[in-house]
Protein backbone atom coordinates (compact mmCIF):
# COMPACT_ATOMS: atom_id res chain seq x y z
CA UNK A 1 0.00 0.00 0.00
CA UNK A 2 2.59 2.38 0.91
CA UNK A 3 4.48 1.52 -2.47
CA UNK A 4 1.55 2.77 -4.68
CA UNK A 5 0.86 5.58 -2.23
CA UNK A 6 4.21 7.02 -3.59
CA UNK A 7 3.58 5.89 -7.05
CA UNK A 8 0.37 7.98 -7.02
CA UNK A 9 2.16 10.76 -5.61
CA UNK A 10 4.86 10.57 -8.18
CA UNK A 11 2.47 10.49 -11.21
CA UNK A 12 -0.01 12.88 -9.67
CA UNK A 13 3.52 15.30 -9.68
CA UNK A 14 4.19 14.74 -12.95
CA UNK A 15 0.64 15.56 -14.01
CA UNK A 16 0.66 18.64 -12.29
CA UNK A 17 4.21 19.65 -13.99
CA UNK A 18 3.79 23.08 -16.15
CA UNK A 19 3.03 23.00 -19.80
CA UNK A 20 7.03 24.14 -20.62
CA UNK A 21 10.74 22.04 -20.90
CA UNK A 22 13.76 23.03 -20.74
CA UNK A 23 17.40 22.93 -21.59
CA UNK A 24 20.31 24.14 -20.37
CA UNK A 25 20.09 27.09 -23.37
CA UNK A 26 16.36 28.21 -23.49
CA UNK A 27 13.41 27.86 -21.59
CA UNK A 28 9.86 27.59 -23.23
CA UNK A 29 6.64 28.42 -21.04
CA UNK A 30 3.19 28.63 -21.64
CA UNK A 31 3.38 26.79 -24.75
CA UNK A 32 -0.05 25.92 -26.94
CA UNK A 33 -1.55 26.05 -30.29
CA UNK A 34 -4.23 27.12 -31.70
CA UNK A 35 -6.80 24.23 -32.41
CA UNK A 36 -8.37 24.23 -36.26
CA UNK A 37 -11.04 23.17 -38.22
CA UNK A 38 -11.70 20.70 -40.85
CA UNK A 39 -10.60 21.98 -43.96
CA UNK A 40 -8.11 24.69 -42.86
CA UNK A 41 -4.42 24.52 -43.45
CA UNK A 42 -2.82 26.23 -41.39
CA UNK A 43 -2.26 27.41 -37.78
CA UNK A 44 -0.33 29.14 -34.81
CA UNK A 45 1.63 28.06 -31.83
CA UNK A 46 2.55 30.55 -28.90
CA UNK A 47 4.75 30.42 -26.25
CA UNK A 48 7.44 32.21 -23.91
CA UNK A 49 11.08 31.98 -24.67
CA UNK A 50 14.01 32.46 -22.23
CA UNK A 51 17.45 31.99 -23.45
CA UNK A 52 20.17 31.70 -20.10
CA UNK A 53 23.13 32.97 -22.58
CA UNK A 54 21.54 34.33 -25.61
CA UNK A 55 20.79 32.05 -28.55
CA UNK A 56 18.62 31.77 -31.97
CA UNK A 57 15.69 30.44 -32.84
CA UNK A 58 16.27 28.90 -36.51
CA UNK A 59 13.63 27.20 -37.22
CA UNK A 60 10.62 24.60 -35.94
CA UNK A 61 9.51 21.35 -36.92
CA UNK A 62 6.33 19.36 -36.53
CA UNK A 63 5.46 15.90 -38.28
CA UNK A 64 1.44 17.73 -38.03
CA UNK A 65 2.47 20.21 -40.70
CA UNK A 66 3.65 19.61 -44.26
CA UNK A 67 6.05 23.16 -43.23
CA UNK A 68 6.57 24.28 -39.87
CA UNK A 69 8.42 27.92 -39.97
CA UNK A 70 9.28 30.64 -37.49
CA UNK A 71 6.99 34.17 -38.17
CA UNK A 72 6.18 37.37 -38.05
CA UNK A 73 3.69 39.70 -38.28
CA UNK A 74 3.97 43.37 -38.16
CA UNK A 75 1.82 46.54 -39.49
CA UNK A 76 3.05 47.84 -42.81
CA UNK A 77 1.13 51.22 -43.11
CA UNK A 78 -3.04 50.02 -43.02
CA UNK A 79 -1.85 46.54 -43.61
CA UNK A 80 -0.63 43.54 -40.94
CA UNK A 81 1.25 41.21 -42.90
CA UNK A 82 2.94 38.28 -42.01
CA UNK A 83 5.98 36.51 -43.03
CA UNK A 84 8.80 33.95 -42.74
CA UNK A 85 11.76 34.85 -40.45
CA UNK A 86 15.35 33.22 -40.77
CA UNK A 87 15.80 33.48 -37.35
CA UNK A 88 14.05 34.84 -34.10
CA UNK A 89 17.22 36.48 -31.61
CA UNK A 90 16.51 35.57 -28.13
CA UNK A 91 19.15 37.96 -26.18
CA UNK A 92 20.38 36.69 -23.13
CA UNK A 93 18.12 36.56 -19.83
CA UNK A 94 15.21 38.26 -21.82
CA UNK A 95 12.12 36.46 -22.42
CA UNK A 96 11.07 36.84 -26.00
CA UNK A 97 7.35 36.41 -26.45
CA UNK A 98 5.54 34.22 -29.08
CA UNK A 99 1.87 35.44 -29.54
CA UNK A 100 -0.81 35.69 -31.37
CA UNK A 101 -0.12 39.34 -33.65
CA UNK A 102 3.65 39.03 -33.28
CA UNK A 103 6.18 36.32 -33.34
CA UNK A 104 4.70 32.39 -33.74
CA UNK A 105 5.27 29.44 -35.02
CA UNK A 106 3.54 28.83 -37.90
CA UNK A 107 2.20 24.64 -38.88
CA UNK A 108 0.70 25.30 -42.41
CA UNK A 109 -0.37 22.40 -44.66
CA UNK A 110 -1.77 20.54 -42.02
CA UNK A 111 -2.25 16.72 -42.31
CA UNK A 112 -5.50 16.99 -39.99
CA UNK A 113 -7.49 19.57 -38.21
CA UNK A 114 -5.64 20.02 -34.11
CA UNK A 115 -8.39 19.35 -32.30
CA UNK A 116 -9.33 21.15 -28.91
CA UNK A 117 -7.85 19.40 -25.92
CA UNK A 118 -5.17 17.43 -27.81
CA UNK A 119 -1.71 17.55 -28.09
CA UNK A 120 0.72 18.49 -30.91
CA UNK A 121 4.20 17.59 -31.39
CA UNK A 122 6.67 20.31 -32.04
CA UNK A 123 10.34 20.75 -32.45
CA UNK A 124 12.42 24.33 -31.72
CA UNK A 125 16.06 24.19 -33.46
CA UNK A 126 18.38 26.54 -31.39
CA UNK A 127 21.70 28.32 -32.38
CA UNK A 128 23.83 29.36 -29.93
CA UNK A 129 26.54 32.28 -30.35
CA UNK A 130 29.23 29.67 -31.68
CA UNK A 131 26.91 28.26 -34.18
CA UNK A 132 25.70 25.07 -32.44
CA UNK A 133 22.41 24.04 -32.63
CA UNK A 134 20.33 22.15 -30.28
CA UNK A 135 16.73 20.77 -30.68
CA UNK A 136 13.70 20.98 -27.75
CA UNK A 137 11.10 18.75 -28.70
CA UNK A 138 8.00 19.64 -27.19
CA UNK A 139 4.50 18.45 -27.00
CA UNK A 140 2.23 21.40 -27.00
CA UNK A 141 -1.54 21.50 -25.74
CA UNK A 142 -3.91 22.65 -28.23
CA UNK A 143 -6.57 25.02 -27.77
CA UNK A 144 -8.44 27.84 -28.60
CA UNK A 145 -6.81 30.17 -25.97
CA UNK A 146 -3.32 30.76 -24.31
CA UNK A 147 -3.47 28.30 -20.98
CA UNK A 148 -5.61 29.96 -18.41
CA UNK A 149 -6.41 32.75 -20.86
CA UNK A 150 -9.07 34.68 -22.90
CA UNK A 151 -9.93 33.20 -26.36
CA UNK A 152 -7.08 35.31 -28.57
CA UNK A 153 -8.39 36.41 -31.67
CA UNK A 154 -8.10 34.19 -35.05
CA UNK A 155 -5.44 34.71 -37.30
CA UNK A 156 -5.51 36.05 -41.01
CA UNK A 157 -2.46 34.55 -42.64
CA UNK A 158 -1.91 36.67 -45.80
CA UNK A 159 1.51 37.06 -46.67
Amino acid sequence: MKKLLHTAAVVAALLSTPTWAQTAAVKVEGAWARASVQGQKATGAFMRLTAKDGARLVRAESPAAGLTEVHEMKMEGDIMKMRAVPALDLPAGKTVELKPGGYHVMLLDLKAPLAKDTEVPITLVFQDAKGVESKLNLTVPVGTAAPGGAAAPAMQHKH
